[in-house]
């Protein structure tokens, strides 16, 4: 599997990315090169693309084909690609605040320890639908890892379209998400406009 070692604060920094977005706390200080240089239109269209692909933790292949699906379904071709994103199972374990990072909550899907109405789910790209009651393993629920998750993100804001019981591990997707409810700074129509040339 394709992995991106870039430091992540340098890869924020070349994107004009808030670390925030990821789960991460840190903050650099030093300004990227091209910093205040104007940018062509095929530039920006291409940066708000890799800034998505970043967010997510997506290689371009699946995320042509999300774009491929989300320009099928009903509606806007933007919004229904960052519902899509926003629906990948890796990231609803991050928002409902079960990982700290996104990349973490990949490994925490990848290592099992997962259940989606009740049965394991080890696939970080599985979008869940409505109703879905997700959870984190009750054999799992008792080791350090997730007791120090715990404590890094009870405080964190979750959004309005899962409802999370945080002691237990255990959260519901109310409804899929709006785009209004994504807080991700992307423009998604930079990123049609790039994919329709």
């Amino acid at each position: 599997m394709a992995v991106n070692r870039v430091p992540v604060l340098k890869r924020c920094r070349s994107l004009d990315l808030d670390p925030v977005f990821l789960g991460y706390d840190k903050k650099s200080n030093r300004k990227s090169p091209r910093a205040g240089k104007k940018m062509s239109e095929y530039g920006l269209q291409l940066r708000e693309k890799q800034k998505a692909k970043f967010i997510y933790g997506v290689l371009e292949k699946p995320f042509r084909n999300y774009y491929e699906r989300a320009d099928r379904m009903k509606g806007m071709t933007g919004e229904n690609l960052m519902i899509l994103l926003e629906r990948r199972l890796d990231n609803v374990v991050f928002r409902m605040g079960f990982a700290r990072t996104r990349k973490e909550a990949r490994q925490v899907v990848d290592h099992k320890h997962v259940l989606v109405n009740g049965k394991i789910v080890n696939i970080p790209s599985y979008l869940v639908s409505a109703g879905d009651v997700i959870e984190i393993r009750e054999k799992s629920v008792s080791m350090q890892r997730f007791k120090d998750i715990a404590e890094v993100t009870n405080g964190r804001l979750v959004p309005e379209w899962v409802d999370v019981n945080q002691e237990s591990f255990k959260g519901t997707v109310k409804e899929l998400p709006s785009r209004e409810a994504i807080d991700v700074p992307v423009d998604e129509m930079l990123i049609v406009e790039l994919y329709s040339k």
